[in-house]
C-alpha cells in the first residue's frame, strides 16, 4: 500500500519584486489544496509526499521569527515522528532555500536547492525531472509566476509524476498584490482535476496576469495618474491585442490626457470587438473630451442597436 501521493514542485523568490511562490503538479485530486503555502515578506513552502500540512503555517511562523529554511526544516522534522515519509521545500524572503526528502519517500524522490529556489519531487520518473526544473528556473527571466510555471513545464517534459497527471497549482504572494490591494495573494490558481493540468494552468495564469495589470492600472486611474495608467493598458494590449475591455479602457486614459485621435482609434477597435461597449461609451465621463467630435458621434451611431 502506498501512502501519500507523487508530486513535483518548485518554490522560488524574486529579489527584484519580493515575490515568493510555489508551483506544483501531481497525479492527485486538487494538489493545490495541500501543498503550497506562502506569506509576503516571509517565505514560501511546499509540503508533499505523505504531506504534513502543518509544515506550511508552522514553517512560515518559524521563518517570520528569523530561522533559516534549513533550520526550519530541522525543527519541523525533529517534532514529526513520521518525518521519513515527508518531503518539503522552503525559500525565505532573503532568497535562502532548502529542501528535504525523507528516506521512506517513494522513489524516485529527491530535490535540489539553490540561490532563490528549491525543487523537489517524489514518485517521479527519475532524477531528470528535478534537474530540468532547477536548470529551467535558473535560466528563465521575467515574472516569478512565469518562471515557476516554466520550471513546472520542464519537469513534466522530463517525465513528471510516474503515475500520470491530474492537478496543478500556483501560488505567488506580494505585499498588497491581491485583489484591490487587500491581501498578498498576487497569483492563486488551481486546476483540480484535468487531463492536461499544466497547460490549463498556463492559460489561467495568462488571464490572471492580465487582470493584475488592469488592477494596477485602475489604482493609477483612481490616483488620477492617467498617463501612467495608459502605459499599463498599452502593456496589456501587447499580450492581448483582442481584449475589448483593455482597448476601451486605454481609450479612456488617452482621452483623459488629450490624445484624442489615438483614443478614437482604440475606442473603435473596442467596439468592433464588443459592440455592447457603445452603451457605456455614450455616458462615460472619461470620454468627454471626444464627445463633440463628429467621428465619436458617428462611431456610437454605428454600434448603437
Amino acid at each position: 500500500m502506498t501512502k501519500g501521493f507523487g508530486t513535483f514542485s518548485v518554490v522560488g523568490y524574486d529579489p527584484a519584486t519580493g515575490d515568493l511562490g510555489v508551483a506544483v503538479a501531481s497525479k492527485f485530486l486538487a494538489v493545490g489544496s495541500v501543498v503550497p503555502f506562502a506569506r509576503a515578506g516571509v517565505g514560501a513552502i511546499a509540503t508533499q509526499a505523505f504531506a504534513n500540512t502543518t509544515y506550511g503555517p508552522r514553517g512560515l511562523e518559524l521563518l517570520r521569527r528569523g530561522l533559516s529554511p534549513e533550520e526550519v526544516i530541522q525543527r519541523l522534522i525533529r517534532d514529526d515522528p513520521q518525518h521519513e515519509q515527508r518531503q518539503v521545500g522552503i525559500v525565505d524572503a532573503k532568497g535562502r532555500a532548502a529542501t528535504y526528502t525523507g528516506k521512506s519517500c517513494i522513489r524516485w524522490a529527491g530535490g535540489i536547492a539553490g540561490k532563490h529556489f528549491a525543487v523537489q519531487g517524489n514518485i517521479l520518473t527519475g532524477e531528470a525531472v528535478v534537474k530540468a526544473m532547477a536548470d529551467t528556473f535558473q535560466r528563465t527571466q521575467g515574472e516569478l509566476a512565469k518562471r515557476l510555471l516554466t520550471a513546472l513545464e520542464a519537469g513534466e517534459k522530463a517525465g513528471g509524476d510516474a503515475r500520470g497527471k491530474q492537478s496543478a497549482a500556483i501560488l505567488v504572494v506580494r505585499k498588497g498584490g491581491g485583489y484591490a490591494g487587500f491581501d498578498d495573494r498576487y497569483i492563486d490558481l488551481r486546476v483540480d482535476d484535468h487531463p492536461d493540468p499544466i497547460p490549463e494552468l498556463r492559460r489561467l495564469l495568462t488571464m490572471q496576469l492580465a487582470m493584475r495589470r488592469q488592477d494596477r492600472a485602475f489604482r493609477l486611474y483612481n490616483a488620477k495618474k492617467y498617463r501612467e495608467a495608459a502605459a499599463v493598458f498599452a502593456e496589456i494590449l501587447k499580450e492581448a491585442p483582442n481584449d475589448a475591455n483593455a482597448h476601451y479602457n486605454y481609450a479612456c486614459m488617452l482621452a483623459l490626457v488629450g490624445e484624442k485621435r489615438q483614443a478614437l482609434r482604440h475606442l473603435e477597435h473596442a467596439l468592433e470587438l464588443d459592440p455592447s461597449l457603445a452603451r457605456i461609451a455614450e455616458r462615460d465621463n472619461d470620454l468627454d473630451t471626444l464627445r463633440n467630435l463628429p467621428e465619436f458621434k458617428q462611431l456610437l451611431k454605428k454600434y448603437q442597436p
